[in-house]
C-alpha cells in the first residue's frame, strides 16, 4: 500500500500543502496521475454523476478534459478536521465552440490512513465568461501559491 503524504490527522499546513498537491495534479490534465491521489474504491459525486473506482476517475476525467479545453484550475483550503477537507475552488476552460467558461464549486474531501482520498463530493456551478475576462490561464505561478482566489 502506497501512502500519499500529508497524512491525516491534517494540520492547517499539512491540508494547504494536500490542496495545493491536488491543484498541481488536475492541471497536468493527467486522468491517470490524478487518479492515484485516490483509493481504489474512491467514490465521488460530481455535480450529478456518481463514480466509483479509479478506473470510473480515470473515465470520467478523460472525458471531461476532451470537452474541457484549456482547462486551468485554482483551489482554496476552506475547512480541516482529522481526515477531512474542504476546498473552494474555481477554474476556467473552453468548449468545442471556443466559449469561454469559469467554474465555481465546493469539495468535501474524507481521507484513508494512507492519505488517499476515499470520498470526494463537488458542487459545482459554471459561468460563461469573455475570453478578455480570463485570469487563470495555467499552473499558479510558484508566486501566487497560498494566496486566495477571488470570489468574482
Amino acid at each position: 500500500m502506497t501512502a500519499r503524504p500529508p497524512l491525516p490527522p491534517f494540520t492547517r499546513e499539512t491540508a494547504a500543502r494536500k490542496v495545493q498537491a491536488a491543484e498541481d495534479a488536475w492541471n497536468t490534465r493527467d486522468p491517470h496521475r490524478v487518479a492515484l491521489a485516490y483509493s481504489e474504491d474512491s467514490e465521488w459525486r460530481n455535480r450529478d454523476t456518481f463514480l466509483t473506482g479509479r478506473a470510473a476517475i480515470v473515465a470520467f476525467l478523460t472525458a471531461k478534459w476532451a470537452r474541457e479545453r484549456d482547462y486551468a484550475l485554482r483551489k482554496d483550503l476552506w475547512a480541516y478536521d482529522g481526515n477531512r477537507i474542504a476546498v473552494r475552488f474555481q477554474y476556467e476552460c473552453r468548449d468545442a465552440d471556443g466559449r469561454w467558461w469559469r467554474s465555481y464549486g465546493n469539495e468535501l474531501w474524507e481521507f484513508d490512513e494512507r492519505g488517499l482520498m476515499t470520498r470526494r463530493e463537488a458542487s459545482i456551478d459554471d459561468v460563461p465568461i469573455e475570453e478578455e475576462q480570463r485570469r487563470i490561464t495555467g499552473p499558479r505561478p510558484e508566486a501566487e501559491r497560498g494566496l486566495t482566489i477571488p470570489l468574482r
